[in-house]
């Protein structure tokens, strides 16, 4: 079972601090509960966490899913509106929560209000569930006395976002399918059939050609050195997938998405939408316009462009306007710049924001269905070579063992 290390307040308000050994963060906290502790902080130690910890600690396994966050937040709103009050209505969604984390989540939270914790504070102690927007917007439901409002709008935040993913996973889908089929076909051939193409032509001690040498190259390579490859591959995996988590390979993957041809353009217009879906929904909400800011920034999943926006509030911290602000950060079209302009113009920022978020939505529409078309025949291309080359391997040393065995019989 893990250790936990803990700090908080007795009955008294003297502060303590101890080890305690439970299956979670939050039966730490029931048992804290049970002798008047009020936990400030419970950390798991280093040498006590378990797989899933760190499973979930470096890659996100193990999480809610998008699904989950928007029949959260539904089901907040639905309850919330009718007049059942904060900690009831949490305990009701965990009773119907089916996703066993989410449940542990949502009853730390209701542990935290109970503390007297802020309902944004206890959410700001899962980072990797609920995001900084959702927590901004949480805390300006709590100050307006309109939560129910908030979760509305996180709600209809979250549907459109997964509708954009899934778009996207969509025109994707077949290239995947496709290039999967192509790597699986090459395995096969390499450790199964062309192998026995070169017994068969070693048997004749014909000189082969080039191509069958590069088959046969390549076949000796899976053959003989299939699990050092497969091992490499795999550590090459696990290593990128650290590396992608540090503030560094956070920047340099958000930086190298930006720059693939075609499929980078697509990546940018579709986080300027969300930035811009996010900035509208926050202004609406009346959070000061710096504070907006910060919180959008972090839901780009973009660090470049995160940083790019960060320049951007420095600008209006200067006192310049927000038009001028995004056209220094040189992010946005011109279209979008002007649309800006007259937002600020009209004083409805928050309505051309969702204008420009729509804007850039179509046009990522229209590129993926682009994708597609373009994709489609650069695979073809790619199995017309491979099937070329496996054909040039095959057939052209068996041309050339026919005519030999042809002219032996004619000598004879």
């Amino acid at each position: 079972m893990p250790s936990y290390r803990y700090r908080g307040r007795d009955k008294n308000g003297q502060l303590v601090e101890g080890l305690i050994e439970a299956a979670s963060a939050n039966n730490v906290a029931i048992k804290l509960s049970g002798i008047d502790i009020i936990p400030i902080s419970i950390v798991i130690t280093e040498d006590s966490q378990t797989v899933e910890d760190l499973l979930m600690n470096l890659f996100g396994m193990g999480l809610p899913s998008a699904e989950e966050l928007i029949i959260f937040s539904q089901q907040m709103y639905a309850l919330l509106k009718a007049g059942v009050s904060l900690i009831y209505g949490l305990k009701v969604v965990s009773e119907t929560t089916k996703h066993t984390v989410f449940r542990n989540i949502i009853t730390d939270v209701i542990i935290s209000l109970e503390s007297g914790y802020s309902f944004s504070k206890a959410l700001s102690k899962h980072p990797m569930v609920f995001q900084p927007l959702m927590i901004a917007m949480v805390e300006v439901g709590e100050n307006t006395g309109q939560l129910e409002t908030s979760f509305l709008q996180i709600r209809e935040y979250l549907e459109t976002e997964q509708s954009t993913k899934q778009r996207i996973k969509t025109a994707l889908r077949y290239p995947i399918i496709v290039i999967a089929a192509i790597l699986t076909a090459l395995i096969i051939i390499n450790i199964m059939v062309i192998p026995a193409f070169r017994d068969f032509f070693s048997n004749f001690g014909a000189k082969l050609p080039l191509p069958t040498r590069i088959l046969i190259t390549t076949s000796d390579l899976f053959v003989l050195h299939g699990w050092l490859i497969s091992g490499f591959c795999i550590l090459m995996v696990i290593g990128a997938l650290y590396y992608a988590h540090t503030i560094q390979g956070k920047w340099w993957i958000s930086y190298f998405k930006l720059k693939i041809p075609f499929v980078g353009s697509i990546v940018r217009r579709s986080i300027y939408a969300r930035f811009c879906r996010a900035f509208a929904m926050t202004i609406s909400a009346n959070v000061p316009l710096l504070q907006a800011f910060k919180v959008v920034a972090n839901v780009t999943g973009n660090s470049y462009l995160s940083q790019k926006i960060l320049n951007m509030r420095h600008h209006i911290e200067l006192g310049e306007s927000l038009y001028h602000a995004a056209k220094e950060s040189n992010l946005f079209s011109p279209i979008a710049l002007q649309m800006m302009a007259i937002g600020e113009e009209t004083g409805e920022v928050d309505k051309i924001l969702l204008d420009i978020a729509y804007y850039y939505e179509k046009d990522v529409d229209y590129d993926l269905k682009q994708l597609g078309d373009l994709i489609e025949p650069i695979l073809i291309i790619i199995i017309a070579l491979m099937v070329l080359l496996l054909a040039l391997g095959v057939f052209l040393p068996m041309w050339d063992i026919s005519t030999v065995a042809l002219r032996k019989m004619d000598g004879v």
